[in-house]
């Protein structure tokens, strides 16, 4: 986690309160170090840019890495079908992918 790239997007957020990506950016800065607060910006991304497609595969995995099964189904099935509204090939495969590993994984 690098302390000055963390301040440098917080400013960016202020200046720039419309752009996710900077949201983004912030959140898997936080992500393995603190992943609780880095699902605090990911549901704020979900909130407030729920058209902002990235979001959808990382605030699942870490939903499901935190145990919360039912929580991350439901984005991803959220966000492949966002990505297929989007006519997103590569994502949809992504997303699709990722959730059939998550089901596996529940299977055992």
């Amino acid at each position: 986690m690098n302390d000055n790239r963390i301040q440098l997007l917080l400013r960016y957020i202020e200046e720039q309160p419309e752009d996710p990506f900077n949201v983004y950016a912030l959140a898997m800065e936080y992500r393995d170090e603190q992943p609780d607060q880095a699902l605090l910006y990911l549901k704020q991304l979900l909130a407030e840019h729920p058209t902002y497609l990235a979001t959808y595969y990382h605030a699942a995995a870490l939903l499901a890495e935190q145990g919360d099964r039912s929580g991350a189904e439901g984005i991803y099935e959220r966000g492949i079908e966002l990505a297929k509204a989007q006519k997103n090939e590569k994502a949809v495969q992504e997303l699709s992918r990722a959730y059939r590993a998550f089901q596996d994984d529940d299977d055992y």
